[in-house]
């Protein structure tokens, strides 16, 4: 049984996903210091070049290499720039399920960039993979996050309490504050149709060819 992830890029019209590299240093120093993130993800504060160096040669390879996971920078496909990231955790091969989460950076969001690389990921996953259950948790006050996730068809399964840690600055810094996580399902048999739906209402542009 395969138990790792392929080293893989995918493409939508709008985007590609690919594995990170030397180039997008500076630009995911940028994203990984924005204040949302920082709010919304466990990434240290301040988020420097050396650490971002270190996240794209040596955390992320070997999580892969591991089975743990897959971690994609997502960049516009005609400028190459850096959108952002898709996140794949706590692998399951047995059960071939895996959690799923993104970050946008601030310049690109409300451009339905999170939903199609997330989209375009899910799709891989149960058609390429044979994955059987994609989980995303939200921050419960984390909307933008809970939108993407009702975009691409996910379904709301519940509410863990008091188990997500997310963060505030006050004027000492960053502290931590604990909420709840609203935990989502996608299923392969969700996505039928959410690509056409997104479409045609303009949640991104529908796409059908991959690298």
């Amino acid at each position: 049984m395969t138990t790792t992830f392929p080293d893989i890029s995918l493409s939508t019209e709008r985007l590609v996903l690919r594995p990170l590299d030397e180039d997008d240093v500076p630009a995911l120093t940028e994203m990984m210091n924005d204040e949302l993130v920082a709010a919304w993800t466990d990434v240290p504060q301040p988020f420097t070049e050396d650490a971002a160096r270190a996240w794209l040669t040596e955390y992320t390879p070997g999580e892969r290499t591991a089975g743990h996971g897959l971690h994609l920078a997502v960049a516009e496909f005609l400028t190459q720039r850096l959108v952002g990231l898709i996140q794949l955790t706590r692998t399951d091969w047995q059960v071939r399920g895996t959690e799923l989460s993104y970050v946008v950076a601030p310049w690109a969001r409300g451009e339905g960039y999170a939903a199609e690389a997330a989209l375009a990921t899910a799709q891989w996953l149960f058609h390429e993979q044979k994955f059987e259950r994609i989980e995303l948790r939200t921050a419960a006050d984390n909307t933008a996050a809970q939108q993407v996730a009702q975009k691409i068809g996910c379904i709301s399964e519940g509410v863990l309490r008091n188990a997500c840690i997310a963060r505030a600055r006050t004027d000492e810094g960053w502290i931590d504050v604990r909420t709840d996580y609203i935990v989502w399902s996608l299923l392969p048999e969700d996505l039928e149709g959410v690509s056409e739906e997104l479409a045609d209402t303009g949640g991104f542009t529908s796409f059908s060819h991959w690298n």
